[in-house]
């Protein structure tokens, strides 16, 4: 990484580029024509894809908590800006988006499950923003009236 170790959240950064070397490793060869590896490679595609299941559940769970407790989160907020995260750590975490989605473009006829996967590093994202972003604090109702 080309930050600090002292960054929070520095495993899910890590994680979301492994599964994109993960991904790669086998959806290009199978593109490429190695026929051996087209079942690897849908296998690989779909268990990526239910892992972002529960990336994204585990990253919503968080943000309604954090939501509850006073932080203004919204989606816009939790998966674009990532809660004002630093530079490095947007630069890492779109990054892995975009690797990922050139690949899956890339790879799309010979695998066509594999344009799920994006999904993972996408739900890196918004696990990072709910887990160490920083939000607003939530605004206080308008008073009704009557």
């Amino acid at each position: 990484m080309t930050y600090a170790h002292g960054v929070p959240g520095r495993s899910l950064i890590v994680s979301s580029w492994v599964g994109d070397i993960v991904f790669a490793c086998t959806a290009i060869p199978a593109a490429l024509g190695a026929e051996s590896l087209d079942g690897p490679a849908i296998v690989t595609a779909l268990v990526l894809f239910f892992v972002s299941l529960g990336i994204w559940t585990w990253a919503f769970v968080v943000a309604i908590v954090r939501s509850a407790q006073g932080d203004d989160i919204v989606v816009a907020n939790l998966f674009g800006t990532v809660g004002d995260a630093p530079r490095a750590v947007r630069w890492h975490l779109f990054g892995s988006l975009g690797a990922c989605l050139l690949i899956s473009i890339g790879t799309a006829a010979a695998d066509p499950f594999g344009v799920l996967v994006p999904m993972l590093p996408l739900g890196f994202v918004g696990l990072w923003a709910a887990r160490h972003g920083t939000f607003p604090p939530r605004r206080a109702p308008a008073p009704r009236r009557a």
